[in-house]
This record gives C-alpha cells, structure tokens and sequence, in this order.
C-alpha cells in the first residue's frame, strides 16, 4: 500500500505505483484544484510541493503529471486546497490585490510555487521569489501582476529573524498551521512503515521519469515499475573522484560543491529545464533516455564519466563514451541498471564549460549543444575533451577534435583550424530545430564560444 499525508490527512492506496500523481489527485481524492495542462511538465499548472523528511523536512515544487505515485510514499504532497485558511493566505491575497488572475486556470500552480519559496527562504528576495514560480505558464493574465504580487510576498518572507521560515510562513498566515504537526506526522509514517516495501509488477526500474512520461504515459501509469529510492540518492567524494547515485537529481547536483568547479555552472543548471522538473529528473535517466540532445549527456561525456552497471547477480563498468550506440540504443538489456555515475572532479589547472543554443533561452529542448573540458599548463593544451549533441543520431564524444588540440598553444588560427576536423565528425540532419548547415555552424561558434568565455 502506498501511505502518505496528502495536505492535512494520511491517504492510502493499493493503486499501480506507476499511476501519475496528478490522476490520484483528481479523480481519486478530488482535488480539483490541481489542474490538468500539457501532461508533458511544461505548463505548471498541475504543481504541487512534495515534503521529505530525512534529517529535517524539506519541500520542493513537482510537476505532478510527471511524478510517480509511487514517490508519494511516506511523503508529504501540498495542493492549493492545502494552502487554504480561513479568509486568503497572504500570497494569494497578492495576488488579489495585484489583479493576478483572469481565467484562474494557472494560478494554482504559481501559489503553490511561490509558498514554496517562502517555506525554504528563497523568496526572501525579489529574485528568488520569482525563480520560485518558474516554470509555471500564464496565457491571459501577463507576467507583471504576479510578478507586482511576488514582491509584495518578498516583504512579508524578508522580515523572518529566526531562520526558520515556516513557523515564520505559519505566523504570517501565508500556510495553514497545521504544517508544523506534519514532520513528527511523518516521522510516525514512516517508522510504522520502514519494513514495508511496495508491491512490484514490473521489473524496470524508474527513477525521474519526466521523459518516460511523456513519451510512454499509457504504458506506465498502469504498471507498477521498481522505484528508485533515497538509498539510490546519493552524492560522495572518492579521492579524487565524484561518485553519485542513480536517483540523483538535477537539483542534488546543483548544490553539490563537487560541481562547483564547472565554470557558470549555476547558469548552466537554469538552462536545464524548470525547477520542479529539476528537483524530479534524475542524470541517469537523462542517459538512459538517450536524446541526441541530452543536455547532462554532453556534460559528462566531456568530463568522461564512468557508469556502473548492474543486475540482480553482477555489475559492470562502461564508460559513457560507449554507452550510446545509435539513435536511441545504449549498451543496456532489459535486467540491467545504472547504478551509479562517476567522474574526476575538474583540478585548478582543467576548466569545463557547457554551451547550449535553443528557440527559447530557458526551459526548451536544445538545436545544438556542447561540452568542453580542457586542461592547458603554461599556455599549452595538456588535454581536451570537446562533445556535442543535436549533430549526430547520439550524444557525440568528438574524438580527433579533441586529440587536435593536445599539445598547441590556444588561438584564434588554431581554434579555427579544428573546423574541418570537427565538421568530419558530425552529420546533422535538417529539422524542426535547424537545417543541416544551420547545425554544422552553431557547433562552431558554440566551441568558439568555449574558448572565447574560458580564454578571454
């Protein structure tokens, strides 16, 4: 059985762990509140805040047309009914008071983003206020009056003394109080529950599963797959190198200090997708997927990371240089899993950059983008690893690339000079995102782009 508090009352269910979040909402508990909008994670009209306790309860905002039911286990799911008091709450008060809304069908979805800024302290700023409600899309109202409410909550979240922002969110009515009973609640939960596992129908394993979803939705939500869980979430440091789970998330890693040493790192993290689909997808899943335009696909091909890859009986490793195959075919049969990621954190001496070009700067698929790692000791290249992706059926390590510019000195006559190498090694194909040309020349400039922001 699936148990967890859903707002303010423990709910239970033997439905398919694979169901969507949204559905048991909707249709199961009838919280219409909860919009249904693109199913594809793109609209924010289906957000909720999902609390887990582990040292201490923490929230993060979820798409939940993408979000596993089974991930609701022994968790705490907030919808706009949860935020509900008597009279308006103080956000959406705001939002009244700024002329917010129109149709109201989004407006769910950027309340329920907003309190969870206000509930962490990233709205404390007008900056974090409005990064907390991305991702959420609004068709009528315009994005200047929430925007006008936001800064009239930043006041409000900007005056707490004490560093614990949801007592502070509870006194200033901007969530209901019972939210302070729900960390011992689920501590209950849980404690009843640790030697309960839930039932399994399917053999696959899924951990984010933002793409899964979309591309397979009537397959899943009604089976039960293997999830992963917090014992597949993990990053650590062995000697010089980073280790992390199969389970991680784009947000794990987005405040793991071992990243902190790719240049613009946290700019590169905006680049990729919204917050709620960050805090749910997952760097295996990314591969595992296999897009020729994966985004962290391209990243750790230029860092060479290393995949251990296991069954029920034994593990084995391969690099992600050879775990793409062809156009959605990776080195992986059906009983295996990724079990975990591992890379060397960039030294001093080696810097990374990540370079990404799509329709819209943020939130959208990319036409072409590029990861570059290289490593230079008194101005000559000691080694280079340069990859791409939207110019091949893969994600492409570009091997003689790469290999060129090992042992020159960096400038603009040798950058160019790599052109003809890296055009042999690339064939795009001419699509919605781009003509064939149009996706030979922006990998160009992208790795102009490289050097031009690593060796002003």
């Amino acid at each position: 059985m699936i148990k967890f508090i859903l707002n303010d009352k423990v709910v239970t269910t033997d439905l398919p762990t694979g169901t969507t979040l949204l559905d048991f909402i909707r249709y199961h508990q009838l919280k219409m509140g909860t919009k249904i909008g693109c199913r594809e994670g793109d609209c924010g009209a289906c957000s909720v805040l999902v609390g887990s306790l582990d040292e201490k309860l923490t929230y993060e905002s979820a798409t939940s047309c993408l979000m596993a039911l089974g991930n609701a286990h022994l968790k705490h799911i907030v919808t706009i009914e949860g935020l509900n008091m008597n009279g308006l709450n103080k956000i959406q008060e705001a939002f009244v008071e700024q002329n917010a809304s129109q149709c109201g069908f989004c407006t769910p979805g950027f309340i329920v983003g907003l309190t969870g800024g206000c509930i962490t302290g990233n709205a404390k700023t007008y900056e974090g206020a409005i990064d907390s409600m991305n991702g959420n899309i609004c068709r009528c109202t315009g994005y200047k009056s929430i925007q006008r409410a936001a800064s009239n909550v930043v006041d409000v979240v900007a005056s707490c003394k004490q560093d614990d922002y949801l007592q502070h969110a509870v006194d200033q009515k901007i969530v209901p109080d019972y939210f302070l009973k729900i960390q011992e609640q689920l501590k209950k939960l849980i404690d009843e529950n640790i030697d309960h596992s839930l039932t399994v129908t399917d053999n696959r394993k899924v951990s984010g599963g933002t793409d899964l979803y979309v591309q397979q939705h009537e397959k899943i939500v009604h089976t039960s797959p293997v999830l992963m869980n917090k014992q597949n979430r993990f990053i650590k440091q062995e000697g010089d190198d980073c280790v992390f789970g199969a389970a991680t998330t784009v947000s794990d890693i987005a405040v793991s200090p071992m990243f902190q040493t790719i240049t613009n790192f946290d700019a590169l993290i905006k680049l990729v997708s919204s917050t709620p689909i960050r805090n749910m997808a997952t760097i295996a899943g990314n591969f595992v997927n296999a897009s020729p335009i994966g985004d962290f696909s391209a990243l750790f091909l230029a860092l060479d990371a290393q995949l251990q890859i296991a069954d029920n009986k034994q593990s084995r490793t391969v690099a992600l240089r050879n775990f793409f195959l062809d156009y959605k075919k990776i080195d992986l049969i059906p009983e295996e899993h990724i079990e975990s990621i591992r890379f060397k954190i960039p030294d001093a001496e080696t810097l990374v950059s990540f370079e990404k070009v799509s329709k819209r700067t943020h939130l959208d698929i990319a036409s072409v983008n590029t990861a570059l790692s290289i490593k230079v000791k008194n101005n000559v290249v000691e080694s280079c690893s340069i990859s791409a992706g939207g110019v091949n059926p893969i994600p492409t390590f570009l091997k003689k690339s790469s290999e060129y510019f090992v042992g020159k000195t960096i400038s603009r006559e040798v950058i160019e000079a790599v052109f003809p190498i890296v055009d042999a090694e690339v064939a795009p194909i001419s699509d919605a995102r781009g003509t064939s040309d149009y996706k030979r020349l922006l990998l160009k400039q992208l790795i102009k782009a490289h050097f031009i922001k690593l060796f002003p």
